[in-house]
């Protein structure tokens, strides 16, 4: 794998690149960086050229100076194509590269050639994430707007691994996926600036997401992407009678329930994982 950093919409990004063939974008969530994706990026190297950016805030990737979301996300992401000069990509993406993902279809549809998503947060789920029973769930996302909480949170390296694990393990629901490499994660949200700069998406998402849990996000016109979901059977933090909406959002949709997994399905099941993307662009046209 071949490390790089790339100058593009005025920041710095680290960049991992992996294979050869047609490229694909790879877009982690939170608490993740690209190292998260390892284990796909293997097994998809001999097909696709493989493209795993630390998004803005997290891991060696500039910070912002404040709130990051995902339409900045989505901008970034097409300009650190263009400085990789590449036109026309496919996009896998997971939690909050989900989000960002949705932008970015907007915004450049005629350049990608198909979006594959795990779990994510898309207008459909509406006031259900914010229903009673859910609460408990998603207290972390309005944790993560305080000041305090960076300060908190990393506080010491013990601190700071007790957090992390408590996510990769809570919702995971092979809770193995993620032992080899929890001190390597440990280690980047400890680092100078990453969990401020993870924090940043909730601080920047926060009023998108009540406007979709009083029901009152913008109506927009579905995504015509061709767009494959595969959702875990075992999601703590989003259920997959969610995806009953997904169609609203995306128009040209392939959606399947990936059995046996929790929120992280390219890390609890990579072989799996790997086989439906791999799948799916061949399906398009793109391998």
């Amino acid at each position: 794998m071949e490390h790089l950093t790339i100058s593009a919409n005025g920041a710095e990004f680290h960049v991992v690149r992996a294979g050869r063939g047609k490229p694909l974008l790879l877009l982690h969530g939170w608490p993740e960086f690209w190292l998260t994706w390892e284990p796909v990026m293997a097994r998809l190297a001999d097909r696709f050229s493989l493209i795993a950016p630390d998004l803005r805030g997290f891991g060696d990737s500039d910070k912002p100076d404040g709130p990051y979301g995902p339409d900045g996300h989505a901008s970034d992401m097409l300009a650190l194509m263009d400085a990789l000069r590449v036109d026309r990509f496919g996009v896998v993406g997971h939690d909050v590269g989900g989000a960002v993902m949705q932008p970015l279809a907007r915004q450049a549809a005629s350049r990608l050639s198909g979006l594959f998503f795990f779990d994510f947060v898309y207008p459909g789920i509406g006031p259900r994430m914010a229903a009673p029973d859910r609460l408990n769930h998603i207290w972390y996302q309005s944790f993560h707007q305080m000041e305090m909480a960076p300060a908190l949170v990393g506080a010491n390296r013990e601190s700071c691994r007790l957090y992390i694990s408590h996510f990769l393990k809570g919702w995971a629901h092979r809770k193995d996926a993620f032992d080899d490499v929890l001190e390597a994660f440990t280690d980047t949200f400890f680092d100078d600036g990453n969990l401020a700069g993870g924090f940043a998406h909730y601080r920047a998402s926060h009023a998108g997401r009540v406007a979709m849990m009083k029901g009152e996000a913008p109506v927009l016109p579905p995504i015509a992407v061709p767009t494959c979901v595969r959702w875990a059977e075992h999601d703590p933090l989003f259920p997959y009678a969610w995806t009953d909406r997904l169609s609203e959002t995306f128009s040209a949709l392939d959606l399947k329930m990936l059995p046996d997994v929790g929120h992280f399905p390219h890390r609890e099941d990579p072989d799996g994982a790997a086989a439906e993307i791999a799948g799916f662009f061949s399906r398009v046209g793109w391998s």
